[in-house]
């Protein structure tokens, strides 16, 4: 089933800035949250001026990040660049990134080498499969992006994560976990939701 906005409301959001970590292709859920590099900041203003030219009024907008660091920052250089208070926004959990478990800060050979039966399995199956050391999989992830869906009552921009971000589209867009998967990750991008209609912008 395709996950819906009701009727009215509009939803801008996108992924948080490059970090450390991503330049050095590593895993990043929640223990491993490196900052935001050079290029990731200018990534943060790019979606600023995205949201600027994109929405009809940036002040009447609810703004709301992941908890985690990197989403924060780059939340702050949004609202930075067009002009709004800068801490001025709230956080939910919901968004936070997809729990990797054991693989946090690891690279993908990394995380193969420590089981790589599960790797595949997980590999195979990441609708269902959790990630070792008490990590989630897409269906969990699924379940914190249509609550988060369901409760907004305006128009909003969020600032989130790779995997919640492409998982979040994939559920607007009727796709199948292993479509979901196989969408970007390209960081400076903004996606606007109308219903089920997905825009972007970069």
């Amino acid at each position: 089933m395709t996950l819906r906005l009701r009727d009215g409301i509009t939803l801008y959001f996108c992924r948080h800035g490059e970090t450390e970590a991503n330049v050095a292709k590593r895993f990043q859920g929640r223990t491993i949250d490196t900052p935001l590099t050079t290029q990731g900041r200018a990534q943060a203003v790019a979606i600023g001026t995205m949201l600027t030219r994109e929405a009809r009024d940036v002040s009447a907008l609810a703004y709301v990040a992941s908890p985690l660091q990197r989403a924060r920052t780059t939340m702050k250089i949004i609202r930075q660049t067009i002009g709004l208070p800068p801490d001025n926004f709230a956080t939910d959990e919901r968004l936070l990134e997809i729990n990797l478990g054991a693989w946090d800060g690891l690279t993908d050979a990394q995380a193969k080498a420590l089981d790589p039966a599960m790797f595949e399995r997980r590999g195979n199956d990441k609708w269902n499969v959790r990630v070792p050391g008490g990590g989630e999989d897409y269906a969990d992830v699924a379940k914190r992006a249509e609550s988060f869906v369901a409760d907004l009552t305006m128009d909003t921009i969020a600032v989130s994560h790779g995997a919640f971000t492409r998982i979040l589209r994939g559920l607007f867009q009727g796709l199948t976990w292993k479509q979901m998967s196989d969408l970007d990750e390209k960081q400076g991008v903004l996606f606007r939701v109308r219903g089920a209609v997905v825009e972007r912008f970069e």
